[in-house]
C-alpha cells in the first residue's frame, strides 16, 4: 500500500515538474517575443487564412493553446476582435497546439534529453543573471525547456515502475478491449484528465507514455487525444466567466468547434485509424497497432491531421458557429463602471498584460471624450429636467472615472515586476501618467459642469456673443480631444503614426482665443453689455476649458513615448 502511494506521488511530482517546465518555457518565450508578438496580433485582418495562421503560430511559439485562447478571449472582450474573427484564431490555436505532441514524440522518445538537461541548465543559468531582460528571458527559456524534459523523463521512469504492478495492467486491459465502448470511455477519460490537470500538453504526455509502454492500445490513446481537445476548452470558458457576453460567446464557440470535431471523428474513427496506420507504413514506419515504439509519432500525426481536417471542414461554417454560440450566452448589459477586459486578464507575462492595458486605455479615453460631449449638451440645454439628467450623468461618469483609474493603477502595479524588460517598464511608467491625465480630464469636465450648473442655479444669462465665445472654445477642445483619441488608438495600430504637430497647433489656437475672449468680454469694461456676475462665470468657463485642453495635450505628449511609430517633434 505504502509503495503504491509512493509511486502515485512520484508520478504527480514528475507531472508537476513537466508542467512547471512548460509554464516557464511558455512565459519566457512570450517575453522574448515581446513587441513581435504584438506585431503579429496587429497583422490580423479580415482574411480567414491569416487569422488561422496567427492562432497556430502564437500557440506553437508559446507552447500553450490555453494561453492563446485566453488571450483571444481578452481581445474579444476588449472589442478588438469580433466573434467571427476570434473563431478563426481559435481554430488556428487548435492546430498550433499539436506542436507539443511532435516535440514530445520526436525528441522525448528518440533521444535521452534527460542527460542533456543539466548541461542546458548550465548554459541557461548564467543568462538568468544578465542585466538585459531579453537575455534573462532566453536563459529562463532554456531552463524551462530542460525542466520540461527532465519531468518527461521522470514521468516515463515512474510509469515504467508501475508496469511491475499486474493489477494496474489488468485494470487498464479490462477497459481497453471493449471495442467502441472503450473508445467512448477513453474520450471521457481524456476530457476529465485535461480538466483536472488544466493542461492538454501534460495530458498528451501522459497519453503518449501510456501508449508507448503498451498499457493502452493505439485506438484508446487516440480516443484520449480527442477527449483532450474537449477538456482544453475549459480554461477559456473559465477565463470568459468574468468577461462580457461577446467573450463568453467566443469561449462557447471554442467548445462547440471541438465537440463537433470529436463527433464526426467518432463516426469514422476506425477508418481514420486505418488511414494513420497506412500513412506510417507508406513512409516505411511500423504499424502503431502492433509496434508500441511507433505510437508516439502516430499519435502526433493523428492529433495534427484531426485538427487540420476539422478546421478545413468547419471554417466555412464560422458564421453558423458564431450564431449558435450566441444563443448559448444570455446577453447582459454590463455596468458602465466595469473594466472592459482586464477582469479576464489571465495572461502570465507583463508584455501581454501591457497589451490589455493599451486596450483599456483606449476605452478609458473615449469615455472621457464622451463626458465632454455631455458637458456641451449641458451648456446648451434649456429644459430643467433634461439638464438635471445630463448633470447627474456627468457626475456618475466622474465617480466611475475615479474608480477605473484606481483599478487600472492596481492592474499595472501587479503587472510590474523586477524581471521585465526596460522597454516594458518604460511603457508602464508612461501608462501611469496617461491614466492620471485622463482622470484629470474627467475632473475638468465635472468642474465645467458644476460651473454651468452654478450659472443656471443663479439665473445668470449669457448673451449671444458670450455663448458664441464658449462654443468656439468648445469646438477647439473637441478637435483636440479627437486628435488625442486618435493618438491613444495609435498605440495598438502599428501602421499609424503619432504626431504632436496638430496638438500644438490646436493648443496655440485655444490659448490665443482665451486671451482674445477675456480681453474683449472680461477685462474690457467698455465693451460689456452684461452683468458682472456673467463675466465671472464666463471667465471661469473659458479658463477651465483651457486647462482641459492643456491636459488633453499632455495625454498626446505622453503617448509619444509608447506609440509604435511616433514621430519625434
Amino acid at each position: 500500500m505504502g509503495h503504491t502511494i509512493l509511486q502515485a506521488l512520484t508520478i504527480i511530482g514528475s507531472l508537476g515538474l513537466f508542467l512547471f517546465g512548460m509554464k516557464l518555457m511558455s512565459e519566457s518565450l512570450q517575453k522574448v517575443a515581446g513587441n513581435k508578438l504584438r506585431d503579429i496580433l496587429a497583422a490580423m485582418t479580415s482574411n480567414t487564412f491569416k487569422r488561422i495562421l496567427v492562432g497556430a503560430l502564437i500557440t506553437a511559439v508559446i507552447q500553450s493553446s490555453s494561453a492563446t485562447t485566453v488571450m483571444i478571449i481578452s481581445f474579444v472582450n476588449a472589442g478588438l476582435l469580433s466573434l467571427v474573427q476570434s473563431i478563426g484564431m481559435i481554430m488556428g490555436a487548435n492546430i498550433g497546439t499539436t506542436s507539443t505532441a511532435w516535440l514530445i514524440s520526436l525528441f522525448g522518445f528518440k533521444f535521452d534529453l534527460g542527460m542533456a538537461a543539466l548541461p542546458l541548465i548550465a548554459i541557461g543559468f548564467p543568462l538568468m543573471f544578465a542585466k538585459r531582460g531579453r537575455t534573462k528571458s532566453i536563459g529562463e527559456m532554456i531552463i524551462g525547456f530542460s525542466i520540461l524534459f527532465m519531468g518527461l523523463n521522470l514521468l516515463k521512469d515512474s510509469m515504467n515502475g508501475l508496469q511491475q504492478d499486474p493489477a494496474i495492467l489488468s485494470f487498464l486491459a479490462d477497459f481497453s478491449n471493449n471495442g467502441f465502448a472503450s473508445v467512448l470511455l477513453f474520450v471521457l477519460i481524456g476530457t476529465v484528465l485535461t480538466i483536472i490537470i488544466q493542461s492538454s500538453s501534460a495530458t498528451m504526455a501522459l497519453t503518449i507514455i501510456m501508449c508507448n509502454n503498451g498499457w493502452i492500445n493505439f485506438d484508446c490513446a487516440a480516443a484520449m487525444v480527442l477527449g483532450e481537445n474537449i477538456g482544453t476548452t475549459v480554461t477559456a470558458n473559465i477565463a470568459a466567466f468574468v468577461a462580457n457576453s461577446e467573450a463568453q460567446k467566443a469561449a462557447r464557440a471554442h467548445l462547440i468547434f471541438n465537440i463537433i470535431g470529436v463527433f464526426w471523428m467518432l463516426m469514422i474513427f476506425p477508418a481514420f485509424i486505418k488511414m494513420i496506420v497506412g500513412i506510417l507504413e507508406l513512409f516505411g514506419g511500423a504499424s502503431p497497432i502492433d509496434n508500441p515504439t511507433s505510437r508516439p509519432v502516430a499519435l502526433a500525426l493523428f492529433h495534427t491531421l484531426f485538427n487540420i481536417i476539422n478546421t478545413l471542414l468547419l471554417v466555412g461554417f464560422t458564421p453558423q458557429i458564431a450564431k449558435f454560440s450566441s444563443k448559448l450566452v444570455k446577453t447582459k448589459e454590463s455596468p458602465i463602471s466595469r473594466l472592459t477586459h482586464m477582469e479576464s486578464g489571465m495572461l502570465s507575462t507583463s508584455e501581454l498584460s501591457i497589451v490589455q492595458a493599451y486596450n483599456e486605455l483606449s476605452i478609458y479615453s473615449k469615455r472621457s471624450s464622451k463626458m465632454f460631449g455631455f458637458v456641451r449638451n449641458l451648456f446648451k440645454e434649456t429644459n430643467q429636467d433634461e439638464f438635471d439628467r445630463i448633470y447627474q450623468r456627468i457626475e456618475k461618469y466622474e465617480n466611475i472615472s475615479d474608480s477605473i483609474e484606481s483599478e487600472i493603477y492596481h492592474y499595472l502595479d501587479q503587472t510590474t515586476s523586477d524581471d521585465m524588460g526596460s522597454e516594458s517598464f518604460r511603457r508602464i511608467e508612461t501608462l501611469f501618467k496617461v491614466i492620471s491625465d485622463i482622470e484629470t480630464m474627467s475632473d475638468r469636465n465635472f468642474r465645467l459642469a458644476k460651473i454651468i450648473k452654478t450659472k443656471r442655479d443663479n439665473g445668470i444669462w449669457f448673451n449671444q456673443d458670450l455663448r458664441d465665445g464658449v462654443n468656439k472654445m468648445f469646438d477647439l477642445v473637441e478637435k483636440a480631444i479627437k486628435v488625442m483619441t486618435s493618438n491613444v488608438n495609435s498605440v495598438m495600430e502599428e501602421n499609424k503614426n503619432t504626431s504632436l504637430n496638430e496638438v500644438y497647433e490646436i493648443e496655440e489656437q485655444i490659448n490665443n482665443l482665451e486671451i482674445e475672449l477675456k480681453q474683449k468680454y472680461v477685462y474690457n469694461t467698455d465693451e460689456r453689455d452684461f452683468k458682472y456676475s456673467s463675466g465671472v462665470i464666463f471667465a471661469e468657463i473659458i479658463s477651465e476649458t483651457e486647462r482641459l485642453a492643456d491636459t488633453v495635450k499632455k495625454v498626446s505628449a505622453h503617448i509619444m513615448n509608447i506609440a509604435p511609430h511616433s514621430k519625434p517633434e
